[in-house]
Order: structure tokens, then sequence, then C-alpha cells
């Protein structure tokens, strides 16, 4: 199935176990650019039902290896007292 620009899909999220979890999630193509779409179904202090929506750049799986050294380079560089301006 081809995704055209500005159009997506969104399917119930069967594997929420938390309230965290959004209800729903998709993919979507916005200005030729691949999303995530997540969404929350909320009810307002009226009552009134609505979502709310989150998106994001895909989630792309890094292994163990890369991410902890990612993770090591950020540390290092929030310690350097020493600003280069």
């Amino acid at each position: 199935m081809e995704t055209r620009n500005n159009t997506g899909a969104i399917f119930k999220n069967d594997n929420k176990t938390s309230d965290k979890h959004p209800d729903y999630k998709g993919k979507v193509l916005i200005n030729e650019k691949n999303m995530e779409i997540s969404l929350w179904l909320n009810t307002s202090a009226k009552g009134v039902k609505y979502f709310s929506a989150v998106f994001s750049e895909p989630y792309v799986k890094t292994s163990g290896i890369v991410a902890n050294f990612e993770e090591e380079k950020f540390k290092e560089y929030e310690q350097e007292d020493d600003l280069p301006f």
C-alpha cells in the first residue's frame, strides 16, 4: 500500500499496558516526510471527548553498544566546564 503525501493510517494500540501508552498509533507522510502519530482519547472538563496527538520521527532501534557509546559521549560533553565561546 503506497501512502500519498499528507495521508496515513492509524490503528488501535492493542499492546497498551499503561495510561501513558497511546490508544491509537499510526504512520503518516507529512510534506514528503515519514512520521509516526500517537493518539490518546481524552475527555475535557465539560465531558467532551477529544484526541490529543503527538507526531514523532520514526523509531529506529539502535544496538546497545551504539546507544551506550552515544550516551557516554553526551555525559562527557555535559560535564565539560570550558565553553568555546
